[in-house]
């Protein structure tokens, strides 16, 4: 028994998605999106992980990864499942994250995808895209389209994957799966190949480079299926995201060629769900004959509005999807206004449905007192260790801006960081979220800039009031009074 296999037998134990191994940290679970340290084991040297690591890493892999620092290669763990594997160099020396991959397909149903995402898999040929940011649920949802697919056609269907995640055995279809660096040397080589091996329909992992999109685009146009993944966030920016790979000389052809070639666009993202696991929420754009011509003629930006009438023909926003989860009882409203791309128009949904959004800050629950007694540790050092876990950490944001703009100790405040940092929460919150209003006034009033403080405590106060945020409206009014007489917040829970 290789000693990776007892974390990962844990990893399973504890219904984690991911397990991260990291120089000088303990191990580190993703249990329903959040990151939770393995407490009560020692952290790693350097020399002990790399042994670890090297026990289970084929040799080409540990050549590579001496030449190119990061590597990627499936593991499988009999009896117990499949994982993904990337092993990475990083300041502090080696490091790990492995996927688990579910030995057994999910089916639409349990995946709750809906029915627009179902007809893509019907279709005889066209280009389909599956795109959304790491983590969000894409090979999990191709998988489930492949599945289907396995299930009700009788054809030839390739995939190109690196590594092969989901195994898919030949039932209807005679399914041939290929590994990028396994069986084949790229992406763009292995596509090139399938239009010589009969295929009817071709699953490509990652169009990472502009050959391998062209290619894709071809393969779509000369009478075959196509599906392919990509990170962006929506389906109008992933039209824009392709077009833009191209030089500018042949922008024009590509958009002529997508128009005709682009069946369908489908973005997600995963959401927590009430009572724990997590649900993906969708954006489905279908290329109509009013799409393609926006193509076409490079309007990209008026697809967002065909797809809000499109709802007849299977076509879904983010917004409407979040609110049609929290109206159901999977998802909280809070979850969907985090996870919303257009915030404004989802709380706008939410006052039309008379739908509570609680918007105050919250402490995490589950602080360890490992953590809590680490005497080295300042409050601003705290949550600047979980920022290095996930430099998104919102909680961990307001946490720290909080201690750098209003803490008693001169030590701890620093309002040109303080700052930084608020910028930085407001573009993942964007302005309809109060309290990050509320922050950036506090990092302006400790700057003494008590003008643009009382002006961003303003905007805090209206947003408050909109959301019907009665203690936080109070709150921001006292605020205000005190930056009148140009005093800046000390010890105040902001």
């Amino acid at each position: 028994m290789k000693r990776i296999d007892r974390y990962l037998e844990e990893m399973i134990e504890k219904g984690a998605s991911d397990i991260h191994l990291s120089t000088n940290h303990q191990p580190c679970f993703r249990i329903d999106g959040e990151m939770l340290f393995l407490r009560g084991t020692e952290k790693f040297t350097s020399e002990e992980l790399r042994e670890i690591l090297y026990e289970f890493c084929p040799e080409r892999n540990i050549q590579e990864l001496e030449e190119t620092w990061d590597t990627d290669f499936s593991y499988e763990l009999p009896g117990s499942g499949r994982f993904r594997v990337n092993i990475f160099f990083d300041d502090e020396g080696i490091g790990c994250v492995m996927r688990v991959i579910p030995s057994r397909v999910p089916t639409f149903e349990e995946l709750n995808i809906s029915e627009g995402v179902r007809s893509f898999c019907f279709l005889n040929k066209g280009l389909v895209i599956v795109t959304g940011p790491t983590g969000s649920g894409k090979s999990t949802t191709l998988a489930a389209m492949v599945d289907l697919i396995n299930r009700t056609r009788r054809q030839h269907l390739i995939t190109i994957e690196d590594p092969v995640e989901f195994k898919h055995r030949s039932l209807g279809c005679l399914v041939n799966q290929r590994e990028v660096h396994v069986h084949t040397k790229s992406f763009s080589s292995a596509l090139r190949a399938a239009l010589r091996e009969d295929p009817d329909i071709v699953l490509v992992g990652e169009m990472r480079d502009l050959e391998t999109m062209e290619i894709a685009i071809e393969t779509a146009e000369t009478g075959h299926l196509v599906f392919g993944t990509l990170h962006t966030n929506t389906a109008a920016t992933t039209v824009d995201r392709i077009i833009d790979k191209f030089p500018a000389d042949r922008q024009n052809q590509i958009r002529t060629m997508l128009a005709d070639s682009l069946k369908g666009v489908i973005a997600q993202t995963l959401c927590k769900r009430i009572g724990g696991g997590r649900i993906a929420a969708c954006e489905i754009l279908v290329v109509t004959p009013a799409v393609a011509a926006n193509i076409r003629e490079g309007k990209t930006h008026q697809i967002p509005s065909l797809m809000q009438t499109g709802r007849s023909v299977g076509m879904s926003t983010f917004g409407d999807d979040l609110l049609s989860l929290v109206k159901r009882g999977i998802i909280t409203p809070e979850e969907a206004y985090v996870n919303a791309i257009d915030k404004v128009y989802l709380q706008k949904k939410f006052l039309e449905e008379e739908i509570n959004l609680d918007l105050s800050m919250s402490e995490l629950d589950d602080v360890d007192e490992e953590v809590a007694n680490e005497e080295e540790s300042s409050k601003s050092e705290k949550a600047r260790k979980r920022l290095h876990v996930n430099p998104n950490d919102t909680s961990a944001l307001r946490e720290l801006i909080l201690v750098l703009a209003t803490d008693e100790s001169p030590d701890e405040r620093n309002g040109h960081e303080a700052l930084e940092y608020a910028q930085k929460l407001l573009d993942i919150t964007g302005q309809s979220d109060a309290l990050t209003l509320v922050l950036i006034s506090a990092a302006y009033a400790e700057l003494q800039h008590f003008t643009e403080a009382s002006e961003w405590a303003r905007k805090a106060l209206k947003v408050a009031k909109v959301n019907k945020q009665k203690d936080l409206s109070v709150r921001v009014q006292r605020y205000i009074n005190l930056y009148k007489r140009s005093i800046p917040l000390r010890g105040e829970a902001a």
